[in-house]
């Protein structure tokens, strides 16, 4: 499982660690409002709908920044974008520490939103373009773990603040914790290196940035960019659905505490840890389709089971690990997917808009949940609406090609420079459609 990271070269590595850092300081920022949303609605004295709103929100601008970061970094670099957009969610996050009202704190966190979409974007396409092809699925994978060690830490901040400060104080203290990533810009100056490329052999005009933002929906990708975008519905639908709510759900119709809603959401987090790890060996095992298609199923049953049937305390405290276990199959995988998908002068606008196209569409289901938990327990809103999300992307997946193994067109890797002389002659021939 680890040979591909014995076997690295010192920049795979660092490229690993430095998006490892990134993406589990975004789920710090991202689900210490998740966390911290009974106490949120308390002091603006909102309900569930407007809350949820906010997750919406943030989710929308996240996905039109991830799009935007993308198309930006096929023009002036992926580890460029991704310091700019490092910076970006860290000062924002920071700033809903100080939020006096309702909209103030939904226009905060929405700018947040475009930062924490690019900074995935740019650092995917970066780990896709620097890591050998053999080892792609495993390593990009692996790295998705780190949503669960960031989500960890903001339960740790979490537990600790509303157990020694006032709840209107504790929420505000948790966002002020969000101004750390800043400092990850410091690791990728110094370690991380803009993947080599080769060089169109005649000179193409430049595009605008317009133009650039538009590519994919050139006739050549446009089936793969529509199904790519029901794929990204499916797969964030159904997560956000879930763990938008799920603290809520523990503490408002389980009852449970504070210090016992964190013990449930520590087993969920480290069967994600490990849902990511499985993901990962098996993206190249079995190949993307695959993987993508048995986690959606198997999330379909168990979300089901998790908040409709009833459970004893102790038996959702076992069924959580396989909750979150197989959440996180799906996001670990559409890393490499998506990458597969495009060709180098378009790549990241391709996994910036397949990726938070699905965060624009899935936005509506945080609200969908808040709005139906009027009319029904809000266990049986979450299992419907994420039951619903789940199916479509093991549809779409299947009218995808299998990708695995593919060699990323354009990209010279660091570790083969012998690939310089042969960029050209071993870009993949066309794959035909299921």
């Amino acid at each position: 499982m680890f040979t591909w990271y014995m076997q690295g070269t010192p920049l795979e590595r660092n490229t690993f660690w430095g998006c490892f850092a990134g993406w589990g300081l975004d789920a710090l920022d991202v689900q210490m409002f998740t966390l911290a949303i009974p106490a949120i609605i308390a002091a603006y004295g909102i309900d569930h709908t407007q809350a949820g709103a906010i997750s919406s929100v943030t989710l929308i601008s996240s996905a039109l920044g991830g799009w935007i970061a993308g198309a930006l970094s096929d023009r002036i670099g992926r580890v460029r974008t991704l310091q700019m957009t490092i910076l970006w969610f860290a000062g924002f996050t920071f700033l809903c520490a100080f939020a006096q009202n309702f909209p103030q704190l939904l226009v905060l966190k929405a700018l947040q939103g475009f930062g924490f979409g690019g900074e995935w974007a740019a650092g995917a396409v970066l780990m896709a373009e620097t890591i050998r092809t053999e080892h792609r699925g495993k390593a990009m994978g692996a790295v998705q773990s780190a949503w669960a060690v960031g989500w960890g830490a903001a339960v740790l901040v979490y537990a600790a603040a509303f157990s020694w400060l006032p709840s209107d104080t504790a929420w505000r203290v948790m966002f002020g914790v969000g101004l750390v990533p800043a400092g990850l810009v410091l690791f990728v100056r110094r370690n991380l290196k803009e993947p080599a490329r080769v060089k169109p052999a005649s000179a193409a005009p430049k595009t605008s940035v317009l133009g650039q933002i538009t590519q994919v929906f050139q006739p050549r990708v446009l089936r793969t960019t529509v199904i790519g975008a029901v794929l990204g519905t499916g797969a964030h639908g159904g997560y956000y659905a879930i763990m938008t709510w799920l603290p809520t759900f523990l503490a408002k119709e389980r009852h449970l505490s504070v210090l016992n809603t964190g013990g449930y959401l520590a087993v969920v987090i480290v069967a994600f840890w490990c849902g990511c790890m499985a993901s990962a060996y098996l993206l190249d095992r079995i190949g993307r389709r695959r993987n993508v298609a048995l986690f959606a199923f198997c999330c379909i049953v168990t979300v089901l089971a998790y908040v409709m049937l009833p459970l004893t305390n102790t038996q959702m405290l076992v069924l959580g690990f396989p909750l979150g276990l197989f959440a996180a199959g799906i996001p670990a995988s559409l890393g490499p997917l998506f990458n597969e998908l495009y060709p180098a002068d378009m790549r990241g606008t391709g996994v910036g808009f397949c990726y938070n196209f699905g965060r624009i569409a899935s936005a509506g289901f945080p609200v969908l949940v808040g709005y139906m938990s009027h009319s029904m327990s809000l266990g049986m809103a979450i299992g419907i609406d994420a039951a619903i999300a789940y199916g479509l992307a093991m549809i779409a997946v299947l009218l995808l090609p299998e990708t695995r193994g593919r060699r990323l067109r354009g990209v010279v890797s660091e570790s083969a420079p012998d690939a310089v002389d042969n960029a050209r002659l071993t870009m993949d021939p066309p794959r035909s459609w299921p």
